[in-house]
């Protein structure tokens, strides 16, 4: 059976959790592999609005197993919280429905004291992190001072962890002018929430595997976007992990082969979040008004989103980077109403074009966007559900993109319910 990977192609918030929840009925397993609770789905079933963070976006999905996987930086509190949250909205979440990988590293708490001293008394440039811990938590993952699940379950276990982790943090925090951490509250803290995550906890890898065998298929759900991440995002304004498409196999515990096909999702336009170059931004009443229709407000943080046209020089980039087998389209009805469009299509950079986004920040800053203009349309895209529903210069807008990126539309997203979505090639064929 198909196994499916879904990633955002542009700088996050491109509406992967309502992809992620359309296609999960057809999913038996859904699965996150990278990032932390920095991320944000939000998913609108039958006019109920559910906010996801660290929960996959399958949970709200009877009868499916949920996962968070190894490539995942967890808070356990704020999980738990949220887990009660949606339990409070009717949705059932047990050890059936839900399954953390042992191998997962945990978010402390002094990985978002460290993440909000470092943004607050950064001079020289702020990244524009949540402040959440993310950062932090994978740089203790990679330095091999991290306390994951598993270490939970074995005090002694837990104590040596905990102990090699403060070795690095207090000289750090003295450094930062922060206090020392107090060690003997953190272990508390940290036994006291072990038994509520334990019911959760398995071997992710062995699961995915038996389900392989079983023919069942299996959705792995990315957070952020491609431009994003750690090492082909516009760094160092990134998140701190892998989030391209290749990321779905180490960070749950499957082989590359077991990806069948990589959908991407993709804003009819463009938006970003916090610093970093944005070569299409618009900062007039058009910027404007893509924000106040797309309602651009971040699902973790508020923050009002920054607005342009859409960039087809930057997803040609990321549909390459991720391999991406076909693309969903979301918030086409955003576009209805306007009179013109622009698609960038190249940028110059000192009077010499160029067919991407340069690798050196300083030439990204530089950058000026190459633009075409296609005819915008008057009639209203909201809630169409085929291709005889969509005005026709809406379709050549999108046949026009696919011809830029090289790359076709599998699927047209008109609202954020979940049935508003045209179905063009499906992820899950065999």
């Amino acid at each position: 059976m198909a196994n499916v990977v879904v990633v955002g192609t542009q700088w996050g918030d491109e509406g992967k959790g309502k992809i992620v929840d359309w296609l999960s009925e057809r999913a038996d397993v859904i699965v996150r592999f990278q990032g932390g609770h920095n991320a944000g789905h939000t998913l609108v079933i039958d006019g109920t609005v559910y906010k996801l963070h660290a929960l996959p976006s399958g949970v709200v999905r009877p009868g499916k197993l949920s996962v968070i996987g190894n490539g995942v930086v967890l808070d356990p509190w704020h999980l738990m919280d949220e887990i009660a949250g949606i339990r409070a909205q009717g949705v059932e979440i047990s050890p059936q429905t839900l399954m953390i990988a042992g191998n997962t590293p945990l978010i402390l708490p002094f990985h978002g004291e460290l993440d909000r001293a470092r943004e607050s008394q950064n001079s020289v440039a702020k990244i524009g992190t949540t402040g959440r811990g993310i950062g932090p938590a994978y740089e203790d993952k990679v330095g091999r001072r991290a306390i994951r699940v598993a270490d939970l379950a074995d005090d002694a276990t837990l104590q040596v962890r905990v102990d090699r982790a403060l070795v690095h943090h207090n000289a750090l925090r003295a450094g930062l002018g922060l206090e020392a951490i107090d060690r003997d509250a953190l272990v508390e803290k940290l036994r006291a929430i072990a038994p509520q995550l334990a019911p959760f906890v398995g071997n992710v890898w062995y699961t995915l595997s038996e389900a392989r065998k079983a023919g069942r298929r299996i959705l792995f759900e990315g957070a952020q976007g491609a431009l994003l991440d750690i090492d082909f995002g516009t760094y160092p304004y990134v998140t701190s992990s892998n989030v391209i498409a290749g990321q779905a196999a180490t960070g749950s515990g499957v082989g590359p082969g077991a990806i069948d096909f990589v959908l991407g999702i993709v804003k009819a336009y463009t938006t970003r979040v916090g610093e970093g170059p944005f070569p299409t931004e618009l900062n007039d009443a058009d910027g404007e008004r893509l924000g106040t229709r797309g309602h651009e407000f971040g699902t973790t943080t508020g923050r009002k989103r920054r607005c342009g046209w859409f960039d087809a020089c930057l997803v040609r980039q990321t549909v390459a980077t991720s391999g991406v087998n076909g693309l969903s389209l979301t918030k086409l009805d955003v576009l209805d109403g306007f009179e013109t469009l622009r698609i960038c299509t190249g940028y110059e950079l000192d009077g010499e074009r160029l067919p991407y986004l340069p690798i050196a920040a300083d030439q990204q800053a530089r950058c000026i966007p190459v633009y075409e203009e296609m005819e915008g349309w008057s009639e209203s895209t909201v809630g169409a559900r085929s291709w005889a529903d969509l005005p026709a210069q809406a379709i050549k807008y999108i046949r026009r993109i696919e011809e830029l990126i090289s790359c076709p539309v599998a699927l047209v997203s008109t609202s954020p319910e979940r049935d508003d979505t045209i179905l063009v090639t499906d992820p899950f064929a065999d």
